[in-house]
């Protein structure tokens, strides 16, 4: 991530994302080796498969073929300057988590033979690392906030409107139950396909709405990339 943000220009909607979750994985990594994790093989096998989904979109749209639906809201408003920073992370988040996460908790479990389960080791560090995500994420919006000082205290009424939408914790417990519904259909392919399909279609609906132009009578000039 620290090659895709080298690359991107600051003021790019995917580079907005990418500075949060950038910080957000560097904390959950730290919080691996320190937190007493019961299964830390598990969260960093998870964060690699989760991590790898965003990879996927950022190369659909490197090569110009269509991005998940999900993610598509992102791609396709990303130099839109009526948008104001937090909201491009923010929709970028609510792709990632809401829709690849449960899609990664599945195809993880699988593949180390875990079950998919509230009573488990892995829910329990899951659970931890909502407190770990959630404060770096509290700690970057106001950096982001920080560089918009002098927007019109109007305009940031309508920032905080939208940004009042998003709810990290709820996103990861909502990630998480879907995953549940996944598990429990993964062994009806076309049950599976449909219920996928429609969360794409749904977290996509979700991150239009996050993306809602605030911006539009912001004079030039005042909205600033995030430091750090």
């Amino acid at each position: 991530m620290s090659a895709i943000a080298s690359a991107l220009p600051a003021g790019d909607g995917v580079a907005r994302f990418n500075h949060l979750y950038l910080e957000e994985t560097v904390a959950v990594d730290t919080a691996t080796r320190t937190a007493g994790f019961e299964d830390p093989a598990f969260i960093s096998a998870l964060d690699a498969v989760f991590a790898s989904r965003y990879f996927a979109a950022l190369d659909a749209s490197r090569a110009g073929t269509p991005v998940a639906r999900s993610w598509a809201p992102l791609f396709a408003s990303r130099g839109d300057p009526r948008i104001a920073p937090i909201q491009f992370a923010l929709a970028g988040m609510n792709a990632h988590i809401n829709h690849d996460l449960p899609l990664a908790l599945v195809s993880t479990s699988e593949a180390r033979s875990v079950e998919l389960s509230r009573t488990s080791s892995q829910y329990r560090d899951y659970l931890k690392i909502n407190d770990t995500i959630a404060a770096t994420e509290t700690r970057v919006k106001q950096e982001f906030l920080t560089g918009m000082m002098g927007v019109a205290d109007a305009i940031l009424g309508h920032i905080d409107d939208v940004v009042a939408m998003w709810s990290i914790t709820e996103a990861r417990n909502a990630a998480w139950t879907n995953a549940e519904a996944l598990w429990a259909l993964r062994d009806h392919p076309d049950l599976t396909a449909a219920f996928e399909d429609t969360l794409d279609g749904t977290v996509g609906f979700a991150s239009r709405g996050l993306l809602v132009p605030t911006l539009l009578d912001a004079p030039p000039g005042t909205v600033d990339p995030p430091t750090g």
